[in-house]
């Protein structure tokens, strides 16, 4: 990993449909080094994916929630997985600090949110959640 492979991942990070000449002509290399490099990336895993950032108020989502979970200890495994797998979730992360797992969840209204809540509610071993409702986006693509 050197400053080249550094800028590519800068650009694409801003936005991963920049052209591969226009990050050659940036970084001040060739093309053909910028598509070898990024291949090189992809092959080592460290570019995972390229992905997208919806603006969701144009697709009919009104709510964007941050929801806390807590768990029982001895259920921890088997509640990741199955937040991993709910439908609904477009994000979830096991975390240190006030919850033990962090959730991003996308609903079209307010009872679309509660029956959200009320399901991870019935999963067997969390103990509690915190819904967090995001008003606006400050920085990021979350």
């Amino acid at each position: 990993m050197d400053k080249l492979d550094l800028g590519i991942i800068e650009t694409l990070s801003k936005n991963s449909r920049t052209p591969f000449m226009e990050i050659a002509r940036k970084l001040k290399v060739s093309e053909s080094t910028i598509r070898k490099r990024v291949s090189k990336l992809e092959d080592e895993g460290i570019i995972k994916k390229y992905s997208l950032v919806v603006d969701t108020n144009k697709i009919g989502i009104a709510h964007r929630a941050l929801i806390g979970v807590d768990v029982t200890p001895e259920k921890y495994l088997d509640v990741a997985k199955k937040l991993a797998e709910f439908d609904g979730v477009k994000f979830a992360a096991s975390t240190t600090g006030d919850h033990m797992f962090m959730l991003e969840v996308w609903t079209k209204n307010d009872d679309e949110l509660r029956a959200v809540s009320d399901k991870l509610k019935g999963i067997d071993g969390v103990t509690r959640i915190c819904p967090a409702i995001i008003k606006d986006t400050l920085k990021g693509a979350l």
